[in-house]
C-alpha cells in the first residue's frame, strides 16, 4: 500500500461572494459554451466542495449560460457519479423575460441576450434605458459592458448603430481589456527579442496603462537589450 499526497491545483471561479446576513457564499459561474475541460457539472462540484472546505459555509451555485444553445449540459443542473451527486441552479439568459433586465441597471449589461421576439428591438430598447442614465462613468460603463456582451448576439455594426463607440471606450472595463490585450503582445516581443526577463522587469510593464503600453511599442526596436528598456521605464 502506497501513501499518496493530494495537491489541489489552483482554480478560478468567476464571481464569489459572501453573504454576511446568510453566513453563506454565493458562487456565480457565466458560460459562453457549453463545453469546457473539465466539464461544467464535474467543475462545479469541485468549486463548491473547496469552497465548503476553506470557509465552512454553505454554497450556492448558480452557472449563467450567456449564448442560446441546445447542448444538454446547459440543461442539466446536477454532477453524479456512483458516490456523488451534487446539484446547482442554471440560468438561460435566452429563456429569461427581458423587462427584469431593463429595470435594473446592474442588469442591464445582460439585457441584450435575455428572451424576445424581436433581438434588434431589444438592443433599441436598452440603449434608450442607458441614455436615461444621468451618471456619465456610471452610463460609460454600462456602455462598455454592453459593448462587450452584446457581441455574443449581434454584429459589431449594429451595436455600434446603438452605443457610441467613444462612450464604450471610456468605460473602465474596455480599458482593462485594451490593457491586458496590448500587455500580451508586449510580452511576446520581449520574448521573442530578448527572451525571458527578469519578473520585476516585466511587473513593471505590466502596471503601465495602455496608452504607456502603446508609447512603448513605439519605440520598442530602439532598445538592444532588456538593459536599454530598463532604462526607458525608469525614466
Amino acid at each position: 500500500m502506497f501513501k499518496i499526497e493530494l495537491f489541489l491545483e489552483p482554480i478560478r471561479a468567476d464571481s464569489v461572494t459572501f453573504l454576511q446576513t446568510t453566513n453563506r457564499i454565493l458562487h456565480i459561474e457565466f458560460q459562453t459554451e457549453p463545453v469546457s475541460k473539465p466539464p461544467i457539472p464535474f467543475r462545479i462540484g469541485d468549486y463548491s466542495f473547496r469552497l465548503k472546505r476553506k470557509y465552512q459555509c454553505p454554497v450556492t451555485q448558480v452557472v449563467i449560460f450567456l449564448q442560446e444553445t441546445t447542448n444538454e449540459i446547459a440543461f442539466t443542473e446536477e454532477y453524479r457519479d456512483e458516490t456523488t451527486i451534487h446539484r446547482y441552479q442554471v440560468i438561460r439568459l435566452w429563456e429569461q423575460d427581458s423587462a427584469l433586465f431593463l429595470n435594473n441597471r446592474g442588469l442591464l449589461p445582460l439585457a441584450p441576450l435575455t428572451k424576445t421576439d424581436s433581438p434588434k428591438e431589444l438592443l433599441n430598447q436598452v440603449a434608450q434605458t442607458v441614455a436615461t442614465i444621468s451618471d456619465i462613468t456610471e452610463q460609460q460603463n454600462i456602455t462598455g459592458c454592453l459593448g462587450i456582451l452584446a457581441g455574443l448576439r449581434f454584429d459589431k455594426d449594429l451595436i455600434r448603430q446603438f452605443f457610441r463607440e467613444d462612450i464604450m471606450q471610456q468605460s473602465v472595463i474596455y480599458q482593462d481589456i485594451v490593457q491586458k490585450e496590448a500587455f500580451k503582445l508586449v510580452r511576446l516581443m520581449i520574448n521573442a527579442r530578448f527572451g525571458e526577463i527578469d519578473s520585476s522587469l516585466m511587473q513593471q510593464i505590466e502596471n503601465l496603462s495602455a496608452e504607456q503600453i502603446e508609447a512603448l511599442v513605439e519605440v520598442f526596436f530602439n532598445f538592444s537589450n532588456s538593459s536599454d528598456l530598463q532604462a526607458y521605464l525608469d525614466q
